[in-house]
C-alpha cells in the first residue's frame, strides 16, 4: 500500500519546470519580469561610533557585575 503511494506521488510531479533558470516551484509560477527584480544594491558595512562602543562596555560591565554578585 505504501510503495503504491510513493509511485504514484513521484508519478504526479512534473519533471520539466517552465523555466530553466527558476529551479524552485514558486519561482517557477512567477512570471520572468517579476523574477528578474531589480538590480541588488551593495551592501555598505556598517561604521561603529563611540555611542556603540560605549552601549556595548556599559552592557557587557552590568552582565559582568550580575554574574559576579550572583556567584559570590
Amino acid at each position: 500500500m505504501v510503495k503504491k503511494f510513493l509511485r504514484l506521488e513521484a508519478m504526479r510531479r512534473s519533471l520539466v519546470l517552465t523555466d530553466d533558470a527558476a529551479r524552485h516551484p514558486f519561482l517557477a509560477s512567477l512570471p520572468p519580469h517579476v523574477r528578474r527584480g531589480a538590480e541588488p544594491v551593495p551592501a555598505r558595512r556598517p561604521r561603529l561610533s563611540l555611542h556603540d562602543l560605549r552601549d556595548f562596555l556599559t552592557a557587557y560591565s552590568a552582565c559582568f557585575v550580575a554574574v559576579s554578585l550572583f556567584i559570590a
